[in-house]
């Protein structure tokens, strides 16, 4: 500042000096205004080349370090600019590390599993993310500064919304709920800043199943082995209070033996379902040929035949080209057997039963099991998998299934790569087949020595 007050001196002093070697009365008075009008001017000028600066860095859209170059000025006024210049810079570099964090704070809300939506006091849309979108079928352009209310309109959320109480969540249905394939959705909101609120949604389909899958399968399994035992009880409570001849005590006891074993079938069955859920994934190093598998299948087909009232089915088995099968021997061949047992179970007398194993396009082997059975309706085709469903219980009873059969081939064919494919008509029969990776397949030329030494040790009932 000293040198400002220099510079202006000097040139009031220079002015003065040549207005008096001025021949004019008053040349000194004259040449000072004419000194300090020529410093204000000169002053001006860099006063006005800042403020335009200054006014295009305001202006401008990009950082002020490439904006426009710095203009260059002596004196206060370059020292001056020089500090602006460092302040705007440090100005811009906060913003942009600001600017990162906001942008990396959004990504991760974006990337977020659940749904985030920002609402205003009014509880109109500020912002929400793509998940939330999703959820309730926003428009991320269209629908911001649009009140809630006005697009999710289910009667329980507008109610939680009008009572403001939200130390809870609520469950609505999200947007792309049908009757088909309903979604629920967990919705908390949570009040923050002035009057604002922050909205989550979280898709809890996938956890209202479990828990409905659950409480099924408890109230099935209970009401599975309640039958047997409730006849188990009743006959040992006859045969211990009442005196009974020879032929009532013999066929009570085979009754009680037959709810027995009824009952260690569903046991055997549960066990081996809660193994293939928790063991590991069967590798590629043992393998097993598919014409010991079929051989053992058209075994225990005949079997069970003779068995169920002595039933003349009709049996073919078709083994087709001699392979050779990678993964666990005793649950491929319960899976096979399953399906082989249940159309045996199923199909009526004199009907006719199919099983076969061939080679498709791609290295890939099928195992099929067709019946000449009654077949079942499309509705029930999607729920054939599930633990204890059961397209007509009175009849799946009276052929001693537990409803755990297709249940055990669906965890058998996922844990090998494989896929399960069903097809059926009313009145037309149905067809099971299990479809093997190329990686699990391989042909053979000479197999028929192996199958005498493949010996296989079924570990699950083939029930259902």
């Amino acid at each position: 500042m000293i040198n400002r007050w220099l510079i202006f001196f000097a040139c009031m002093l220079t002015g003065g000096s040549l207005g008096a070697w001025s021949p004019y009365r008053y040349g000194v008075a004259t040449g000072l205004v004419t000194s300090a009008v020529v410093w204000l001017a000169i002053d001006s000028f860099y006063v006005s080349r800042m403020l335009r600066w200054l006014r295009g860095e305001q202006n401008s859209d990009v950082p002020s370090a490439i904006a426009q170059p710095v203009p260059r000025m002596p004196g206060v006024w370059g020292e001056t600019l020089d500090r602006v210049r460092r302040l705007l810079k440090e100005r811009d570099h906060q913003y942009q590390e600001s600017q990162a964090r906001l942008d990396e704070f959004l990504a991760a809300i974006q990337a977020s599993p659940s749904g985030v939506v920002l609402l205003d006091a009014q509880g109109r849309i500020e912002w929400c993310n793509q998940m939330a979108t999703q959820h309730f079928g926003f428009d991320a352009q269209r629908d911001m500064l649009q009140h809630i209310a006005n697009l999710v309109r289910q009667p329980v959320f507008n109610a939680y919304m009008s009572a403001n109480e939200f130390s809870h969540d609520v469950v609505i249905p999200g947007s792309s709920s049908t009757p088909a394939r309903p979604v629920k959705l967990s919705v908390h909101v949570h009040a923050y800043g002035k009057n604002r609120k922050l909205l989550l949604s979280r898709d809890i389909t996938a956890l209202e199943l479990a828990e409905t899958m659950r409480r099924d399968f408890v109230a099935n399994v209970s009401h599975e082995i309640r039958t047997p035992l409730t006849v188990l009880s009743g006959f040992i409570e006859t045969l211990q209070t009442l005196p009974l001849k020879e032929p009532d005590r013999t066929r009570y006891l085979a009754l009680m033996a037959q709810q027995s074993a009824r009952m260690q079938t569903l046991v055997n069955d549960l066990l081996t379902l809660s193994r293939l859920e928790g063991s590991p994934l069967p590798g590629s190093i043992d393998w097993m040929t598919t014409r010991a598998l079929l051989a053992q299948c058209e075994q225990d087909a005949h079997g069970l035949s003779t068995v169920l009232a002595a039933r003349s089915h009709r049996i073919e088995f078709e083994n087709g080209p001699a392979c050779e099968l990678a993964g666990v021997q005793s649950e491929v061949y319960s899976a096979m057997s399953n399906l082989v047992t249940n159309a045996i179970r199923y199909t009526p007398d004199a009907g006719l039963i199919r099983v076969s194993w061939k080679l498709l396009q791609g290295g890939r082997g099928e195992f099929t099991v067709s019946d000449s059975g009654p077949g079942i309706a499309p509705e029930h085709l999607p729920r054939l998998t599930e633990r204890f469903y059961r397209v007509d219980r009175s009849r799946s009873r009276e052929t001693g299934g537990t409803g755990l059969g297709l249940a055990i081939v669906k965890h058998v064919a996922q844990r090998h790569g494989a896929e399960l494919h069903i097809k059926s008509q009313l009145g037309q029969g149905s067809c099971f087949s299990i479809t093997f990776p190329a990686v699990r397949v391989r042909q053979v030329l000479k197999a028929d020595f192996l199958e005498n030494s493949c010996a296989l040790h079924p570990t699950a009932v083939p029930e259902n």
